[in-house]
């Protein structure tokens, strides 16, 4: 990338950082105040660089982005958050929309920044998964994207790290995303409303992550953290330990068995 496309996506970073005056959101990481240093930044911005060069050059509008925020292998998982990159026109800026948690409490909106800013927030790993959709669901999500009030109409404040998918109750970061390809994707009806995208998704076949939690796992999550909840989850799964959620493993897994093909790969991060 030429020195002025690396130093936008600088400034589209240190524009975001100062924003956070406001209170401090966080995805698919630990609430916490790491200072930023001098070689984190460097490498994000490498990794932004790097990921818009490879989708520069495949011609690609928008696509679906995945983020190593923390250790999940625990759970058999590698990217723990998902955003949408787009750009509205060949050339111009890349940004990344994605939904945020407020730190500390149980709410949430929809953040849009650069996309060296995507890599800021204290990744563990700098590796990306891609997903970039067929032609006719990235026209529906550039049009989704350019018009805030329909994008809205996906989103809910209220939020659950662990959010059931089937349940409007609670949203989280990669539950938006992919209720919001669910709205990009339906040709057969016009998804206005939660509700109406995950009822796609199950006639769809989209299987949730299910993940095995002690009952003082449980109880420590609902009693001590705001932004993690289980009363949406049937009762039958969470009695048993069992919680279902969005993660982008399952996303990945999902976009693989849809009838038009989304290609989807990674971009290593350095090591």
């Amino acid at each position: 990338m030429k020195a002025r496309g690396v130093a936008a996506i600088a400034a589209s970073a240190i524009a975001a950082l100062c924003l956070a005056n406001s209170p401090e959101a966080f995805a698919g990481q630990p609430c916490n105040d790491s200072p930023l240093t001098p070689a984190v930044l460097q490498t994000a911005m490498a990794t932004a660089q790097r990921v818009t060069g490879d989708l520069d050059r495949r011609g690609v509008q928008v696509a679906l982005l995945g983020r190593v925020g923390q250790d999940l292998s625990k759970y058999g998982l590698k990217y723990s958050h998902v955003g949408i990159v787009y750009r509205s026109a060949p050339g111009a800026p890349w940004r990344v929309a994605h939904l945020l948690n407020t730190c500390g409490t149980n709410q949430s909106d929809l953040w849009y920044e650069g996309v060296g800013n995507f890599y800021l927030d204290d990744l563990f790993l700098f590796d990306t998964l891609v997903m970039v959709p067929p032609e006719d669901t990235a026209k529906a999500l550039l049009s989704r994207l350019s018009d805030g009030q329909t994008l809205r109409a996906i989103h809910d404040e209220l939020y659950s790290l662990v959010a059931y998918p089937f349940s409007t109750r609670y949203q989280n970061s990669n539950g938006w995303v992919i209720e919001t390809v669910a709205a990009a994707s339906a040709r057969d009806a016009t998804i206005r409303d939660r509700g109406q995208a995950q009822a796609w998704l199950e006639l769809a076949g989209y299987k949730p992550s299910e993940m095995e939690f002690g009952t003082l796992t449980r109880l420590g999550g609902r009693m001590f953290k705001a932004n993690v909840a289980f009363d949406d989850h049937p009762d039958s799964l969470r009695f048993a330990g069992r919680i279902r959620t969005v993660t982008v493993e399952s996303i990945k897994t999902f976009l693989k068995t849809q009838r038009k093909g989304w290609d989807i790969f990674e971009i290593p991060g350095r090591r």
